[in-house]
């Protein structure tokens, strides 16, 4: 790179100042720098000033740089500005991340547990589709790129990326947008290209972060592309034996030569991945569950399909300073009480039931001998006195648990969230960073659910809707650049597909008030598309600056119109 790195820390870029250098490669270095309008700092990508010779290179690097940066999803990583300084040399600010990368994290501890590699998959694969959808391909997904900031994923390094319908070969300078290590053989051919090459590099990454090796290791660059190109890897299962035969298919269709015969989608892949790995048990593969950076205990994202989310010791993701709840906090489905029709105090002891194959019957009356029936004394009074006043006391507690469901809290304003809102007070609350809000009697699978995307894996909500539907209700909070009240509703649809998990449905909109502020309402429904399970949702599309405000009840019904939603909508306060 014509440029010393070193030369630029303490020293003003594009009005940011630099601090330290964080990362490099061939085409880029990335600083720690502060954005002084602001107070805060940034992961400053400055280009080789080589890049910004060719014109159309960073014409092509500022638009499609804007591009991803009104693409709102959460693992995808925020960029801020995307720009040229005075002297031509092309930057782009994005959201500074503290945490490892994938690379390092195989590197320190080798094959990552099914678990840990389960939830952060699944959460790449939900940022590549983002992108897709949008007609933005990454072209450079690798370890490096993946950066976990606890049990949070985010994809980053979109700044260099092509349109769907250009070519994939290389630039005007010669120089390659990918590493060879992870490049599919539709890049190596400079053909025309789409989503699928991310896929073939996910599968790449895949393959080492379960085997701790690269599919295709040579010892020169020619060698690496020419195996993409022609050669096939060793079955997974044949280098950790403990994973199941199941696995190989998937991967040999993940990495299949021509893009026709992989998955549709990045999340198709990932979903074949996990339900072909699904008949092990959590933590089976590599001792106890890990958490996104490796730490023995963690709680991964992505729960087995057909495990319930109460089997078992369940530690509760997100929670720590990042989580907006503090550590040890109750949180999640069993963190107080629950209400609901099979929740509750249940006056009838056990020994009230009635025998099984009988009828329930009164116990007969003693019987004393003839003649000796006796007058009843003091004793039996203040038995009989102490007996109803418990029996009281039952009655008070009963009563007070009951109505436990109609003392509400008041969320308290936030950066994901900037609002305050009252909600039923046996409900949790989990605050996904600055990224977005939700209260639930399951807040932690909903936090999990929402957190993944379009790609999002149901298996833990399902099991709640399953076995107690009444309680699969809540309130999910987010700001967002693309929203318009003014929308339509295939508008509206479109949008929070790329926001929202599963398939969306929205009804037309309807102009409406929520507490203290005019909204646009759209009801619907998500839709899981494996299992075709809905949660029916009213939302609320709030005029709100400089983000738009999205404000939905969701629950497990045909529709949410309900009491709790109304007393929720009017006790919104917009700040």
């Amino acid at each position: 790179m014509q440029l010393n790195e070193r030369s630029l820390v303490g020293q003003e870029v594009a009005g940011y100042y630099i601090e330290d250098i964080v990362g490099k490669g061939g085409m880029a270095v990335v600083y720690l720098a502060l954005d002084p309008r602001l107070s805060r700092r940034v992961a400053l990508k400055i280009l080789n000033p080589v890049l910004s010779v060719d014109d159309r290179f960073r014409q092509r690097f500022i638009l499609e740089s804007r591009t991803v940066a009104s693409i709102e999803h959460p693992n995808i990583i925020p960029i801020y500005e995307a720009n040229a300084d005075a002297d031509g040399v092309l930057y782009i600010a994005m959201r500074y991340v503290d945490g490892l990368d994938l690379r390092r994290l195989i590197y320190d501890r080798g094959p990552l547990p099914i678990d840990q590699a389960n939830q952060i998959f699944a959460q790449v694969a939900a940022a590549l589709d983002a992108a897709h959808a949008h007609d933005l391909i990454h072209r450079d997904v690798k370890p490096a790129n993946i950066l976990l900031a606890g049990n949070h994923v985010y994809l980053t390094d979109f700044g260099i990326t092509k349109h769907r319908s250009s070519i994939s070969g290389l630039t005007q300078t010669d120089q390659f947008i990918g590493t060879p290590r992870y490049m599919s053989p539709e890049q190596i051919n400079k053909e025309h290209i789409d989503g699928r090459c991310d896929q073939y590099a996910l599968a790449c990454v895949v393959y080492e972060a379960l085997s701790g090796r690269l599919p295709f290791q040579r010892e020169n660059d020619i060698a690496l592309l020419w195996a993409h190109l022609a050669e096939q890897p060793a079955p997974l299962s044949q280098l950790r034996p403990e994973l199941p035969p199941q696995i190989d298919a998937v991967m040999a269709r993940g990495l299949a030569k021509s893009p026709e015969q992989r998955y549709a989608t990045c999340a198709e892949f990932v979903t074949a991945l996990r339900d072909a790995i699904g008949g092990l048990q959590p933590g089976a593969l590599g001792g106890q569950p890990y958490d996104a950076l490796g730490v023995a205990g963690g709680a991964g994202l992505v729960p087995r399909p057909g495990t319930s989310p109460h089997s078992g010791p369940h530690p509760v993701p997100g929670t720590g300073p990042d989580s907006g709840l503090p550590s040890g906090s109750p949180s999640g489905p069993h963190s107080g009480p629950h209400s609901g029709p099979h929740s509750g105090p249940h006056p009838a002891s056990a020994s009230a039931q009635p025998p099984a194959g009988g009828s329930l019957r009164a116990p007969a009356p003693p019987t004393h001998p003839s003649g000796q029936r006796k007058r009843p004394g003091r004793v039996p009074i203040v038995a009989a006195t102490l007996v109803a006043a418990v029996a009281a006391l039952a009655l008070v507690a009963m009563i007070i648990m009951n109505h436990r469901g109609d003392t509400w809290s008041r969320y308290q304003t936030s950066a994901a969230a900037p609002l305050t809102f009252e909600y039923p007070g046996d409900w949790t609350v989990r605050t996904h960073r600055d990224l977005f809000a939700v209260a639930s009697p399951h807040a932690a699978e909903f936090e999990s659910l929402f957190v993944a995307g379009p790609g999002a894996d149901w298996s833990a909500v399902l099991q709640i809707v399953a076995d107690d539907p009444e309680s699969a209700s809540g309130v999910y909070v987010q700001t967002s650049d693309t929203l318009d009240p003014g929308g339509d509703s295939e508008q509206m649809k479109a949008k929070m597909e790329v926001l929202l998990p599963g398939e969306v449905d929205v009804a037309k909109p309807v102009q409406d008030q929520a507490g203290n502020r005019p909204a646009t309402r759209f009801d619907g429904s998500l839709r899981d598309p494996a299992t075709g399970t809905r949660l029916g949702f009213v939302s609320y599309v709030i005029d709100r600056r400089p983000k738009t405000m999205l404000v939905m009840y969701f629950c497990a019904k045909a529709t949410c119109d309900d009491a709790t939603q109304a007393r929720i909508r009017q006790s919104v306060h917009v700040s």
